[in-house]
């Protein structure tokens, strides 16, 4: 090979006082944040429903995501020893010689994540007597842009890296082993950059038919004026899931597995996990069709 081709990727995880990966987790959740207060402005709902919503889904993501990479890729560490359910709550590793140390999240799964996320929202709903298809519709239509900026943050800490390619556009991650790889958090980045743009575009072309008040949901008024494609309907949710986890169950042939025991399964873990999820994303968006 020609690694004169291929783009060397070496980038300090720090930026100023910042890490890379932490910076772009921010940035992703304030894009999120501000995307979604506009949505519920432009839907008359009430300011202090918005409020608590971030809360709700900040720990929504970061346990489910946290626990589903425990639970789905490293069993055997944290499920069969009281130390290991530790370090699954606490960010320590306990060590040899008795001691432990901090190392933070280190394994987040965006598949528990997105489990975590709806479950915040089931709560969030009952709380705030919302719409549960309003508050989803809602946040798919800015996940793509957090989900862009977490996949960045990952490609900035040389993670998830591909499988061993001579395509042109290759990375050679110094950090990893020096070999010309597929880029696969960039595609995934790019890939739900481009999905915010499908979504926000589709919502301003539909946002007319938008319910006023999102709490009267379920008033005829609506109902008869309402289609597949507005704010509530359920498809947004759908589209989002459908769009992101079949993107997902295609990029993981390009991807290194996760964990050894991967390797003797037909398809990998990403793979399995995906599936349920593309399931009920068409099904969310059949059944936004079936009730317009």
């Amino acid at each position: 090979m020609n690694f004169e081709l291929f783009i060397t990727w070496n980038p300090s995880p720090e930026f100023g006082p910042f890490r890379w990966y932490g910076l772009c987790w921010l940035v992703g959740l304030a894009l999120a944040y501000f995307i979604v207060k506009r949505l519920y402005k432009e839907q008359k709902i009430k300011d202090e429903l918005f409020d608590p919503l971030f809360i709700y889904c900040f720990i929504g993501i970061l346990a489910g995501a946290r626990l589903g990479h425990c639970i789905f890729y490293e069993p055997d560490h944290f499920l069969t020893s009281v130390k290991g359910l530790v370090e699954m709550f606490i960010p320590i590793r306990f060590l040899a010689d008795g001691g432990w140390k901090f190392i933070g999240y280190q394994g987040l799964a965006s598949h528990g994540g997105t489990l975590g996320l709806i479950i915040a929202l089931w709560l969030y709903v009952r709380k705030t007597k919302l719409s549960i298809w309003t508050v989803l519709d809602n946040i798919a239509i800015a996940t793509g842009s957090t989900a862009c900026f977490i996949r960045l943050g990952n490609l900035m800490n040389s993670e998830i890296i591909g499988k061993v390619t001579d395509v042109p556009w290759a990375f050679v991650f110094e950090k990893v082993d020096g070999l010309p790889r597929h880029p696969g958090q960039l595609y995934e980045a790019i890939a739900y950059g481009i999905l915010f743009v499908i979504m926000w575009t589709i919502y301003k072309k539909n946002r007319s038919n938008t319910q006023s008040s999102a709490v009267n949901y379920q008033s005829s008024a609506f109902n008869a004026q309402r289609s597949a494609l507005t704010v509530g309907s359920g498809w947004y949710f759908g589209f989002c899931l459908t769009y992101i986890f079949t993107f997902r169950f295609f990029i993981e042939y390009t991807k290194e597995i996760q964990e050894a025991f991967e390797a003797t399964l037909p398809i990998d873990m990403g793979q399995i996990l995906s599936i349920p999820f593309i399931i009920i994303g068409v099904v969310c968006m059949l059944r936004a069709k079936k009730t317009a």
